[in-house]
């Protein structure tokens, strides 16, 4: 497909991302896409990360793996891009793939959940995200939500989109899986520490560019252009090479310090603030502000994608 066709497409699959998101009614009946991706990433990490083994055999079987995955789901898409009606299914496809409806309604139900009482929201963020709730206040149920929109943005929506307009759907399913696969198995664990290192570092070169362009996003919507470089000073200092840019400008975009120390289970984690001037105690109504600020950030760049569609 020409670069036009595959822009006008992604443009189709925007919009009924945005129209539709996840239909509960089909995915009860039929497992989800990336529900099958996970089941297969798991059958290979039972298979093949096999504890008996070093550190290096783990390490070199995880990048078979990873490899074996990213052929299959390239070469699938391939396979349904070439159908009759190819171009339709790989819209289709691509609108199943992203999950701006599904990330922005997650997001609402933990402000909704805040304002009813403290353990409903810390009930409805520990859905999202992996910290203990527990050890969450209010300010911290809340920026909590508001970091995973930022960073769920990204992963979710910017990266699937700009994945597709490189590749179409072969490169759309090549990034979910691989990003499932990070979400899986990517972790500093002694289990997955050597077979999840592919995963995590594929993860983080396919979201170089994607977690940049988010960041550029939320400060265009945001008409602050002078936060630019709030952002390049806060997001290297990031543990995570590229969460750091979509927290950062969301930051700044709203005034709140976000990321900082955070709890995961038993362990404690010491991060640097994101926009440390900006306030600590953030409330619902940041969240939905946090929410409004993503589907601008969504229909800029859905407004981008028809403009370089109908002029390339």
């Amino acid at each position: 497909m020409e670069t036009e066709e595959l822009l006008l497409l992604l443009a189709g699959a925007m919009v009924l991302d945005a129209l539709f998101g996840e239909p509960d009614w089909l995915w009860k009946r039929v497992p989800h896409p990336v529900v099958i991706a996970g089941r297969a990433i798991g059958w290979l990490d039972r298979r093949m990360n096999l504890m008996d083994d070093s550190q290096a055999e783990r390490r070199r079987a995880g990048i078979l793996a990873i490899v074996v995955l990213v052929l299959g789901a390239g070469l699938l898409g391939t396979l349904i891009k070439n159908l009759p009606f190819g171009g339709l299914l790989a819209m289709l496809g691509a609108a199943i793939l992203l999950a701006q409806r599904s990330l922005t309604n997650h997001v609402i139900a933990v402000a909704d959940a805040l304002e009813v009482s403290l353990s409903e929201g810390r009930a409805a963020v520990a859905r999202i995200v992996g910290r203990d709730p527990e050890s969450l206040d209010e300010a911290g149920v809340a920026r909590a939500a508001i970091e995973s929109a930022a960073e769920n943005f990204s992963d979710g929506v910017v990266a699937p989109a700009f994945w597709f307009a490189v590749a179409g759907l072969p490169g759309i399913m090549v990034y979910k899986l691989v990003n499932t696969a990070d979400s899986m198995i990517g972790h500093r664990t002694p289990r997955h520490q050597a077979f999840g290192w592919a995963a995590a570092r594929l993860d983080d070169l396919m979201n170089l560019i994607p977690a940049r362009l988010t960041a550029l996003l939320f400060l265009a919507v945001a008409m602050m252009p002078e936060k630019a470089r709030t952002v390049w000073r806060d997001a290297p200092r990031h543990r995570s090479p590229n969460a750091g840019w979509p927290e950062a400008a969301l930051a700044a975009a709203l005034g709140l310090a976000l990321a900082g120390p955070r709890r995961y289970g038993s362990t404690t984690v010491d991060d640097p603030w994101m926009n440390p001037e900006g306030r600590r105690t953030a409330g619902t109504g940041d969240i939905r502000r946090a929410v409004g600020h993503v589907w601008r950030a969504f229909f800029l760049g859905l407004g981008l994608v028809l403009v370089l569609g109908l002029l390339l």
